[in-house]
C-alpha cells in the first residue's frame, strides 16, 4: 500500500503550473508521457496526459502502470464527461467541480481502476443526482419541517423546560403551522 503523502497548497499550484507548461509546450506529434523527475516525486513516477479541444487530463502513474492504459483511461473518463455534461467543457468542470469528483471516484479510487463501463458510471451519476435532489431540496425543507413538527406533538411541549439548575425556553412554534 502506497503511503499517501499530502502538499501543501502553494506547492500544489506550483506542480500544477509547471505541468501545464511542460504539456502546453510540446508538439502535438509527440508522446503523451512525461517523466516525473523531481516535480513529482522521483523518476519512478510519470505523467501521461490527453489533450481533448481546450482541456489538459493529465493522470500521474508509477513504473509499474502502463502508458497506454492509462491513456484508455483518460479516454473513458473524458467520454464519461461528455455524456454527463453533453460536450464537457471547462465551465462545466468549475462549476460542477463536485459532479466531476464523483465521476472521477466512480472510475478510480485509491489509484485503482473500479469502473470503465461508460453507461455504469452514467446510470451511478444520474442515480446519485436524483437522490441528492430530493434529499437536499431546499424548497421542500419547509413543508417537510412543519409537517414533522405536526407529527411528533412539538407544538404541545411546555414552553419552559427545567434540567437541574438549567432552564431552556421553548418557542412558540404554532405560529409556523
Amino acid at each position: 500500500r502506497r503511503k499517501k503523502r499530502r502538499f501543501p497548497e502553494e506547492v500544489q499550484q506550483q506542480v500544477i503550473r509547471e505541468i501545464f507548461h511542460l504539456a502546453l509546450k510540446r508538439d502535438d506529434n509527440i508522446c503523451n508521457f512525461l517523466g516525473g523527475g523531481s516535480l513529482i516525486g522521483g523518476s519512478d513516477y510519470k505523467l501521461i496526459y490527453w489533450r481533448y479541444a481546450t482541456l489538459y487530463f493529465v493522470f500521474c502513474g508509477d513504473s509499474s502502470e502502463s502508458e497506454l492504459g492509462i491513456l484508455d483511461l483518460i479516454q473513458d473518463f473524458v467520454e464519461t464527461l461528455d455524456k454527463c455534461f453533453e460536450n464537457v467543457c471547462e465551465l462545466d468542470l468549475i462549476f460542477h467541480m463536485d459532479m466531476v469528483h464523483y465521476i472521477l471516484q466512480e472510475v478510480v479510487m485509491g489509484g485503482t481502476v473500479l469502473e470503465i463501463n461508460m453507461n455504469e458510471i452514467v446510470a451511478q451519476t444520474e442515480a446519485q443526482n436524483r437522490l441528492e435532489k430530493s434529499e437536499g431540496c431546499l424548497s421542500a425543507a419547509p413543508a417537510w419541517a412543519v409537517s414533522t413538527v405536526k407529527n411528533i406533538g412539538l407544538l404541545e411541549m411546555p414552553r419552559i423546560i427545567n434540567i437541574g439548575d438549567l432552564n431552556i425556553k421553548v418557542p412558540n412554534l404554532s405560529q409556523f403551522v
